[in-house]
């Protein structure tokens, strides 16, 4: 649950706001906590690009100011796979699986070239 100034991140597109997923922002007010914040979006250079209500289920805490600390990814990935119904989950689940093994394929190092042994021409 979002709090004051924690950086949140944008889990739908709000083209409308020209606002998209993945784009963060900072809780500036909350208006009914676990229900509805206040959310203020900036460019790299700190102008404003929207002031906005959102509610909880549009974003997603990546940063909490009391701690200040980064939401480690694995909670991320967590949170947002419990909000997906059962059968998406399981999409999700088989594409970890496949990363994890094609992870493990390429950070293995190669198996040596077999040795063939040269032809003798007579």
């Amino acid at each position: 649950m979002p709090e004051l100034f924690d950086i949140i991140e944008l889990v739908v597109d709000l083209p409308h706001h020209g606002l998209y997923a993945g784009m963060q922002g900072t809780v500036v007010e909350v208006h009914r906590p676990g229900a509805a914040y206040e959310v203020e979006f900036t460019d790299e250079h700190g102008t404003a690009l929207a002031l906005l209500a959102l509610r909880t289920e549009q974003c997603l805490v990546v940063w909490q100011a009391h701690t200040r600390q980064w939401i480690p990814l694995p909670q991320r990935v967590a949170e947002l796979v419990a909000r997906l119904p059962e059968v998406a989950g399981c999409k999700v689940l088989e594409f970890a699986r496949f990363l994890s093994v094609r992870t493990a394929r390429t950070n293995q190092p190669p198996l040596p070239t077999p040795q063939v042994p040269e032809r003798v021409h007579r």
